[in-house]
């Protein structure tokens, strides 16, 4: 395999050489390339899709939890059938669902035989132990987990363990949330 360096020159420099070499006041010459500018792009996988085809294992305020290739925290719908889902409309706005073109990846701490899809208005939700799954979009940061236990579109949500259940417990203790910056009162 041959090795190419990259020499790097700023466009607005080769089009103020081109230009002044023209002999023109305001003239622009289209840039010259040579063998030594020019290089060689391999094209790479795409990882950005790989990533958000994969639902995870994240540690935090409920134990261990599922979350999708990016971080964010995966939710139940407890309103769902086994493989179905029971939100539609303005409820899958608020709660996207996790979709994927082919199949879903089992990241590390994943079981893969619990890890589906299932139908849904033409394209595959990812599903884990029979469970849809969703996002929240109120979660606008990896890890945070603002749609625990709200109820909402007729039941409640939850985020999901690594065995496929609702985790319903409160946060472990030392893991409550960050108190808002305040004056202190004063």
């Amino acid at each position: 395999m041959a090795t190419f360096t990259r020499i790097s020159i700023p466009l607005a420099t080769v089009m103020l050489v081109g230009g002044a070499a023209a002999g023109t006041a305001g003239a622009t010459a289209a840039p010259a390339h040579s063998a030594a500018q020019s290089e060689t792009v391999q094209s790479e996988p795409d990882t950005s899709r790989k990533a958000a085809d994969t639902v995870k294992v994240k540690k935090g305020k409920y134990g261990k939890i599922l979350v999708d290739g990016k971080g964010r925290t995966l939710y139940l719908f407890k309103k769902d059938k086994k493989n179905k889902s029971n939100c539609q409309g303005g409820c899958a706005k608020e709660w996207p669902p996790m979709t994927v073109d082919k199949k879903a990846r089992a990241g590390k701490g994943v079981k893969k035989s619990e890890l589906s899809t299932t139908s849904r208005d033409g394209e595959k939700q990812v599903t884990y132990n029979g469970h849809p799954l969703y996002r929240f979009d109120e979660d606008e940061e990896a890890g945070q987990t603002k749609g625990q236990g709200i109820d909402q579109f007729g039941a409640k949500w939850y985020v999901v363990d690594t065995k496929g259940k609702a985790v319903v417990n409160k946060p472990k203790r030392g893991d409550s949330p960050k108190p808002e910056n305040t004056d202190g009162g004063y």
